[in-house]
């Protein structure tokens, strides 16, 4: 029993198997749902991307949820402190598969102003401990870079981009 009487049309059925997972990236990308955790001035800016003015729900990212558990994006949104990182990785251990990581902001990309010979209270970035996905930079940055930063991971989640890039001018 040979493969060779197999019907072309009957092999593209069992070949669309990898479609399911294109679809299951399509829902993931388009209803994502990132933790309400706000760690300094770049929060402010958070909220204002999910508030009705840039209104962050056109692209179904609008469910902040409280509880890790029931989030699929992290967003670190402002400084770390070393204190505060078992924390930030506890939260993100507590989030179910798959899961992703925003750093906004340059405190959370690299520590920010914060850093300086002899510091010892700060965590020079959330890579160092956290799997970061994308990065948005600014300080604070604007919610139309967090928007952009959800479009990226869409795109990075689908493979493809659903929303046109905009070049700055």
């Amino acid at each position: 029993m040979g493969t060779e009487n197999v019907q072309p049309s009957i092999v593209q059925s069992i070949v669309q198997l990898t479609q399911l997972d294109k679809i299951l990236g399509l829902g993931r990308a388009n209803s994502l749902w990132p933790m309400t955790f706000g760690l300094a001035c770049c929060a402010i800016e958070m909220m204002a991307a999910g508030a009705s003015r840039f209104d962050l729900a056109r692209f179904g990212a609008e469910v902040f949820r409280p509880s890790p558990r029931q989030c699929d994006v992290m967003i670190v949104a402002g400084t770390i402190s070393k204190k505060m990182a078992p924390a930030v990785k506890t939260l993100y251990d507590q989030m179910p598969e798959p899961k992703w990581v925003i750093a906004m902001g340059n405190c959370a990309i690299s520590g920010g102003p914060f850093v300086f010979e002899g510091q010892y209270g700060i965590v020079e970035g959330a890579d160092k401990f956290l799997p970061v996905d994308i990065y948005i930079p600014g300080c604070p940055p604007r919610p139309e870079a967090l928007i952009e930063g959800i479009l990226q991971l869409e795109e990075k989640i689908t493979g493809t981009r659903r929303w046109p890039r905009v070049e700055a001018g």
